[in-house]
């Protein structure tokens, strides 16, 4: 069981690692190609490549939706495909030269939105320590971002359209996250597959709205050449190994355990925004050291969660058979 949660905790690590580079990448590309057309390519590639896992790993049987929920999966697609990746990346276009910090910063209230949505859909009260270590990494996260002066915030993030914008599209990867579990009899594989087919229609749907009112214009070849890099970076790395990462792990861990690993995104992008040469300062450090702290008090606090399940669990299956048991012949 330990072995399993140490994979699922890697597997969610990997993927906000990948997530967290994928801002500072996106600040180029989106000085040339909209949100919207660049989503539609991005998943395109990823969605075949989804596709072809999925039918080595499970033939052709895993494709058919006969008796399935196919409207809810479409509709946790469309959330967490076309809302995220239309919202997000336009709202970090709108907030200009400060998206790329102001977009990986918000994306670490999602912990506290998976509490919400999982209290509301399920009527289940999280346990008071998700409260306390969610909080904990979510003020780690703001000190390294302001350098250890959280006011910055009121200052430096005032573009309310963008941050609206960006904290719906954090909203929309929760949805998805959390509504994995509406589909547990499927695998990982077949969720990820399944749900981005599924919600590339609502993606296309879009873009074809957006080119038929004149928003958006269709993206020259030499666009797309120019910008080759950060499709690469978006398609393979944030987005088919990391959504698949992402799911497999979320299935070990549960999401409620695997989205505070949100947290790792603004660090990830802090970091490679930094890369310039700027080491980090006293504010920083002790904003790291909370959110690592935050993660590794959560694991531990969950393994010894997990632990005690197990031992109630067999304690229960030995109490009948002890009650049961005939006294021997004298």
């Amino acid at each position: 069981m330990q072995k399993d949660y140490a994979r699922g905790a890697l597997c969610c690590f990997v993927a906000t690692v990948a997530w967290g580079g994928m801002f500072p990448v996106m600040d180029d590309a989106l000085t040339r190609i909209d949100a919207f057309q660049f989503t539609a390519i991005r998943y395109s590639v990823a969605g075949l490549a989804f596709l072809a896992l999925l039918l080595m790993r499970e033939g052709p049987g895993a494709l058919s939706l006969k008796g399935e929920r196919y409207w809810l999966a479409w509709l946790l697609g469309s959330a967490g495909f076309a809302g995220f990746g239309f919202l997000v990346f336009l709202g970090q276009q709108l907030a200009g030269r400060e998206g790329t910090l102001s977009a990986a910063v918000i994306m670490a209230t999602m912990p506290m939105l998976a509490l919400l949505v999982n209290w509301i859909v399920r009527r289940t009260r999280p346990p008071l320590f998700s409260f306390a270590f969610i909080g904990l990494s979510f003020l780690g996260v703001v000190l390294v971002i302001t350098d250890g002066q959280p006011q910055r915030l009121l200052r430096e993030y005032a573009n309310y359209r963008s941050n609206a914008l960006l904290l719906l599209g954090a909203l929309c990867w929760v949805v998805y996250t959390v509504g994995a579990s509406l589909f547990a009899h499927w695998s990982p594989y077949r969720y990820t597959t399944m749900t981005t087919l599924l919600g590339l229609s609502t993606v296309f749907t879009v873009v074809i709205a957006l080119r038929a009112a004149g928003l958006i214009h269709p993206v020259s070849a030499s666009v797309v050449v120019s910008i080759a890099p950060h499709l690469g970076y978006m398609i393979f790395l944030a987005g088919f190994v990391a959504v698949l990462a992402w799911n497999i792990g979320n299935s070990i861990i549960t999401p409620m355990n695997g989205v505070l690993f949100m947290d790792v995104v603004p660090l990830t992008a802090f970091i490679v925004s930094a890369a310039g040469g700027t080491p980090p300062r006293g504010g920083q450090m002790v904003g790291a050291a909370l959110t690592a702290s935050a993660l590794v008090l959560n694991n531990i606090f969950q393994r010894r969660r997990m632990a005690a399940q197990d031992a109630r669990a067999a304690l229960r299956k030995l109490v009948p058979l002890a009650l049961n048991e005939k006294p021997l012949p004298s």
